[in-house]
């Protein structure tokens, strides 16, 4: 799997064997929200996507979960046929396309949330 930190600034790939500790690294210090993107090699849809989220790339964490890794055999099963798949903090967002109206509003209110329990 493979962790991307957005924070403003270009940051190194880092390989976590578990998902939550890579989410637990970044959202620690963050609060951002966490995109999970489920992904393969080659996947032109997926860096189609990443394209369209660039915009957005201050406002969250982008975690990429390659679905071929045997340690992540349970997303290949469910996903294989489906990338990109995204979820946002855990829950499923959206599938094969960046719904760019849907993934605002979900960031939107997940930021709102987020300003409220400070």
């Amino acid at each position: 799997m493979m962790v991307l930190c957005f924070l403003g600034r270009a940051l190194p790939r880092v390989r976590h064997s578990h998902s939550s500790l890579g989410r637990q690294l970044c959202s620690a210090s963050t609060n951002k929200p966490v995109l999970t993107l489920f992904t393969k090699k080659p996947c032109p849809l997926c860096d189609e996507a990443k394209e369209v989220l660039e915009p957005y790339k201050r406002r969250f964490i982008l975690q990429e979960v390659d679905i071929t890794l045997p340690e992540n055999l349970a997303w290949y099963d469910k996903y294989k046929y489906d990338i990109p798949v995204f979820h946002l903090n855990g829950k499923f967002l959206m599938k094969h396309r960046v719904d760019v109206q849907k993934f605002e509003d979900r960031l939107r209110k997940l930021e709102l949330q987020s300003q409220g329990n400070q």
